[in-house]
């Protein structure tokens, strides 16, 4: 058996999948800050983002009157405020129910990717675009995506986990199908406001991907290393 064949062999699809993901989202998280940091904006991230306004009028988003309402409920999804409700929900659920390695697994993982995102605007300094007016309010530097990072974080953590208990495969791929849907609808929720250049919302999916499996990885370490968890 060839040696790439016979170390497959032993490694489990969802390691794989997790190493493979983020050995991607660090590639392309890197790509982005390339276009982050140059002096003018990339022309995709242009294009995109005058897509989503009326052409010869870039004050007015394209879609019905109702969308814009809609698209800003989407974006809240991936705010501060509803991220902490739903992650220390789900720890105060994570404890009461005597899984105490899952609640402090769910806490480092979304504290740390709230911390790394800190540091990451703080590393590439990008100001927000002004090519087109912003439909909701901001205050951070914009790159990497703040909401699209720590949605990717929170949910795909979440996601993970949900899926790992879940009682059989297809709930487990539905589950996180739905996790990477709600990341989604952040990240693209952000293009659409106007308050990012796409560049920010993929690293932020990038670096958010890549942080979470990444813990995702480091649990499954820790608990293969547990004599309770060892065939």
């Amino acid at each position: 058996m060839p040696p790439i064949a016979a170390i497959a062999s032993k490694v489990e699809f969802s390691v794989l999948l997790a190493v493979i993901t983020i050995a991607g989202g660090l590639y392309g998280f890197v790509e982005m800050a390339e276009i982050a940091r140059d002096t003018e904006p990339h022309g995709f991230d242009t294009a995109i983002l005058l897509a989503f306004r009326q052409p010869g009028d870039p004050s007015v988003p394209i879609g019905p009157l109702w969308l814009p309402d809609a698209v800003r409920d989407m974006t809240a999804l991936g705010s501060a405020s509803v991220l902490i409700f739903v992650t220390a929900a789900t720890i105060f659920y994570l404890l009461l129910t005597g899984r105490r390695a899952a609640a402090l697994f769910v806490l480092v993982a979304v504290a740390g990717g709230q911390l790394l995102s800190s540091l990451l605007k703080l590393g590439i300094d990008r100001p927000r675009p002004d090519l087109v007016p912003h439909l909701a309010d901001v205050y951070t530097l914009s790159f990497p995506s703040g909401h699209a990072m720590l949605s990717a974080v929170t949910y795909l953590t979440l996601g993970a986990l949900a899926a790992r208990v879940a009682p059989n495969r297809a709930a487990g791929i539905y589950l996180l199908v739905l996790a990477m849907l709600a990341t989604f609808l952040v990240g693209a929720s952000r293009v659409y406001l106007g308050v990012h250049w796409p560049s920010d919302v993929l690293a932020g999916w990038c670096a958010g991907a890549a942080w979470a499996m990444a813990c995702w990885l480091v649990a499954q370490w820790v608990l293969s290393r547990r004599p309770e968890n060892r065939p």
